[in-house]
């Protein structure tokens, strides 16, 4: 299969002769990435002061069709669609249609999202954005005929939309969050999500190749997603549109570079001002290598370079748009594929066609390994609550034994160890063999995962029912539900 690729792979230049030159090494970093990944398809975008100086497309959008992949293909952009949503956002609130810092459920009718833990005024909608808000991870993915059974945002927001721990406390990246803020917009520009884009963010900035999921019209462009195997993967799509659903192309994705960096192009309109940009792009501090939300983008410090962009990754997709303001440079790269691929060896290889003095992104900072779980004498104890569903509630017995062992019990099942147990800032967490049984849970076997913060003598939090991975596809579902046990 990879020779089949490399004696494929289609190059679509549209580019000066110079710039092609000065992009040689970044071209054979891609095809060398292609080979060994077995990506189908590349495109790759590069935006200097107000110009696009490298567009191109690498291999086949559709391969079985042999659609080749152009600077127009359509990619699934995964969460790299969540600063789009949030430009989105911003015409509303430079519209004074919505406050940041106002509370999200003032915008959500019936739909609220329930408070279990803190205040409902410190729920803001700049909190949902930089997921602070206390709402847990969560996603649904439906594919091929599924489709047809996708929920409303205002089910899953019923459902799975519960504040679980106090607004501010921690970051926990919520995909639901995502969804809240694409119902949000709905609500009160009286239009759809995927209308309102097109019609205030999407044309007026020239991105014509670009929708919520592929709009009518533009099924030529797509590019399908392939998985690990190099299989087609049936389309699909997911509860929370504003997390992930939209579709663009490297070369649309470089004028929203460029009009973020304002270097705005003559046909564009300008749909945020300065001031909103700003407050996208600007963050107060950033240390050398961490990482720190902005109001949609996340921004990062690479030496004295101050990079903002925002990457995806989902089944079948590996995303990226990176700028250097200070530069007025931006990097776009898309594939259609996503286990195995180093996207950022090719973001870097173009940002040092541009920049010679660039050295390459370090990666971020793992995880300090936690030590072996020996817990604290406040949460050796029997432990009794409930887990919440829609669907009822179950009884859960959490036994945690000097010794470090932790046994759960759900309902009337067996009871089982928790695994991978951690104890870190006051919260709890691990793993257990165990289930939680609901209409939406079916769809596929699952485990459960634990996140409880010790407050005195109660441990409340999540446990989001976590779909066993499907060796070609992933991601199936995460289904948070709110969980509160009293200490015996």
């Amino acid at each position: 299969m990879k020779s089949l690729i490399g004696i494929s792979l289609l190059l679509l230049v549209a580019c000066t002769s110079s710039a092609a030159d000065r992009f040689d090494r970044a071209r054979e970093t891609i095809r060398q990435q292609m080979v060994e990944s077995n990506i189908p398809a590349v495109s790759v975008a590069v935006a200097k002061r107000g110009k696009i100086v490298w567009q191109q497309g690498f291999g086949w959008a559709d391969r079985e069709n042999r659609v080749a992949a152009t600077e127009h293909t359509m990619y699934s952009l995964a969460s790299l669609s969540k600063p789009i949503t949030v430009t989105g956002l911003m015409t509303l609130v430079q519209a004074g249609k919505v406050e940041l810092d106002q509370p999200v459920n003032n915008y959500l009718g019936d739909a609220k999202l329930t408070i279990r833990v803190g205040e409902e005024r410190d729920v803001t909608v700049r909190r949902v954005i930089d997921h602070t808000a206390g709402l847990p991870g969560g996603s649904q993915f439906f594919y091929g005929e599924e489709r047809a059974f996708t929920p409303s945002m205002e089910q899953t927001i019923l459902r799975y939309g519960n504040v679980v721990t106090a607004p501010g406390e921690r970051e926990q990246y919520s995909n639901i969050g995502y969804g809240v803020l694409s119902y949000l917009i709905e609500r009160v520009s009286g239009r759809t999500y995927a209308d309102y884009l097109k019609a205030s963010v999407f044309l007026p900035l020239g991105m014509t190749h670009s929708s919520v999921d592929v709009a009518p019209g533009l099924e030529q462009f797509e590019a399908v997603r392939y998985d690990r195997m190099g299989q087609r993967i049936p389309f699909y799509t997911f509860a929370e549109p504003g997390a992930a659903a939209i579709y663009s192309s490297a070369h649309d994705l470089a004028r929203l570079g460029m009009f973020f960096m304002k270097n705005r192009l003559s046909d564009q309109r300008a749909i945020l001002n300065e001031a909103s940009i700003d407050q996208m792009t600007n963050p107060a501090s950033v240390a050398s290598g961490t990482v720190l939300g902005n109001v949609g983008w996340q921004a990062r410090k690479n030496g004295r370079h101050l990079v903002f962009g925002h990457s995806g990754s989902m089944a079948g997709v590996t995303t990226d748009l990176s700028m250097i303001p200070s530069e007025e440079l931006c990097v776009v790269v898309l594939t259609n594929a996503s286990i195995g691929v180093n996207l950022f060896k090719i973001r870097d290889a173009a940002f040092h066609a541009v920049m010679p003095e660039w050295v390459p992104m370090p990666p971020r900072t793992p995880p300090v390994p936690s030590p072996p779980f020996q817990p604290v004498k406040e949460l050796v104890g029997t432990w009794n609550g409930k887990i919440h569903t829609y669907a009822g509630e179950l009884p859960l017995r959490m036994q945690i034994l000097a010794s470090g062992d932790v046994h759960v019990q759900v309902g009337s099942q067996l009871e089982t160890l928790l695994n991978k147990v951690t104890f870190d800032d006051g919260t709890l967490k691990g793993q257990a063999l165990s289930q939680i049984d609901t209409a939406d849970t079916k769809r596929h076997p699952h485990d459960l995962a634990f996140d409880l913060k010790l407050r005195g003598n109660v441990l409340n939090g999540s446990v989001a029912a976590n779909s066993i991975n499907d060796p070609r596809w992933s991601w199936i579902y995460s289904l948070p539900h709110w969980v509160e046990l009293q200490k015996r």
